[in-house]
């Protein structure tokens, strides 16, 4: 079985915790009130429509009395490294997501610990004694069901789906609820008068795939219960990926570029953050019509610099803008063929490339910094378009 915990409100939690006098009240981290985006929202301060992502001046004109309180990511990280050192006590198989939610895999670990509804119901406990924070738990068969289900009941949330329940868990659900489906998707989905997750598991398969290509597959695999994905630590992970779905597609190919260079940072940091390497590089690209396409490039060595993963997926990036021009929907970097950890690299005897020292300098400094400041802190100039247009209010 697989668990899906999810943190309640952490950064928010995280200050409430620490300030006694912010318990109660509507907390949000980031932005101000005259401009900046909202990183994180309390409960009480997502009750008057506060969330993530929203311009500080929106959020203030919702709750005048909300209270604006800058970001601490450094020690949200070490906050969040507590959480995780509680989740490796009962599985090393532990797939983290983000600072503050991850899936597990438990099911080596219950003859020791008691099944999974018991293991979960212990890490939400130590969880709450320990760090004085919440948690929402699911748990499932499946990746996918054990991540709807934390979502349910927050926050403090647990939510249990066996493996015969799984199909009736999901059925009543919207769609939106499906892994990838945001409001355009709803959109699509509601011309074929697909709204709710039952719709779609007894929906005609090909015409299904006909109509929306492999997101439709996709779509109509995940409605009937059908997820082979596994729990897969970084360490052992065969491919390490980031993507983004826009809310708006985007055809303007400087901002793609913008894009693509701040997916490579996120995989460049998760590589070296667990001394991998990658010998090949890829994208995925998504049309607005939701065909989806995919190409890749390999490495002569195994490589681990955000400058080189980011050449390897720009020059995709170009190639796939020749052969699909129209405006996109979702673009994904990914690296592959990773070596063991800390493997030893063959050196090239004819083929030196003067900048690799200073690329890796400059990587170290730029780790170092983001894991201080927060990944959106420090970052390429290639990437500015991008963060200055997700940061804009």
């Amino acid at each position: 079985m697989i668990l899906h915990i999810d943190m309640d409100a952490f950064y928010a939690a995280i200050e409430q915790r620490d300030n006694q006098q912010l318990r109660g009240k509507p907390v949000v981290v980031g932005g101000s009130k005259g401009r900046g985006v909202v990183t994180a929202a309390s409960y009480e301060a997502r009750r008057f429509g506060i969330h993530s992502a929203m311009p500080g001046r929106q959020a203030a004109q919702l709750c005048p009395d909300a209270i604006f309180l800058p970001g601490r990511i450094s020690y949200y990280a070490e906050v969040g490294r507590k959480v995780r050192d509680i989740f490796h006590r009962y599985t090393p198989l532990v797939q983290p997501l983000s600072l503050d939610e991850a899936f597990l895999d438990v099911s080596g670990s219950e003859r020791l610990f008691g099944d999974a509804v018991a293991i979960g119901k212990t890490i939400k406990q130590a969880i709450k004694t320990e760090l004085d924070l919440t948690a929402s738990v699911g748990v499932a068969p499946l990746k996918f069901v054990a991540k709807i289900a934390s979502d349910l009941n927050k926050p403090d949330g647990f939510v249990e789906v066996g493996p015969a329940d799984v199909i009736a868990f999901l059925d009543p659900l919207p769609v939106s609820r499906l892994w990838g489906v945001g409001r355009v998707g709803c959109e699509r989905l509601a011309k074929l008068n697909l709204h709710r997750i039952g719709d779609v598991r007894v929906f005609d398969r090909s015409i299904l795939k006909d109509k929306l290509g492999k997101w439709g597959e996709h779509l109509w695999r995940l409605a009937n219960g059908i997820d082979s994905r596994k729990v897969v630590p970084d360490h052992r992970a065969k491919q390490i990926s980031h993507e983004r779905t826009f809310s708006e597609d985007i055809a303007d190919p400087e901002m793609l570029r913008a894009v693509v260079s701040h997916l490579s940072e996120q995989v460049a940091r998760r590589l070296r953050r667990h001394h991998r390497a990658a010998r090949s590089v890829g994208i995925k690209y998504r049309r607005e019509d939701f065909r989806t396409f995919s190409r890749s490039k390999s490495f002569a060595q195994g490589v681990k610099s955000t400058d080189s993963i980011f050449r390897g997926a720009a020059s995709l990036l170009d190639d796939m803008r020749k052969r699909q021009p129209r405006p996109v929907r979702l673009i994904g970097v990914s690296v592959g063929s990773l070596t063991e950890p800390d493997a030893p690299r063959q050196m090239a005897l004819f083929d030196l490339h003067q900048g690799d020292s200073s690329q890796r300098e400059v990587d170290k400094v730029v780790d170092s910094l983001s894991d201080q400041l927060g990944s959106d802190t420090v970052y390429r100039a290639a990437s500015h378009n991008w963060v200055r247009r997700e940061k804009s209010p």
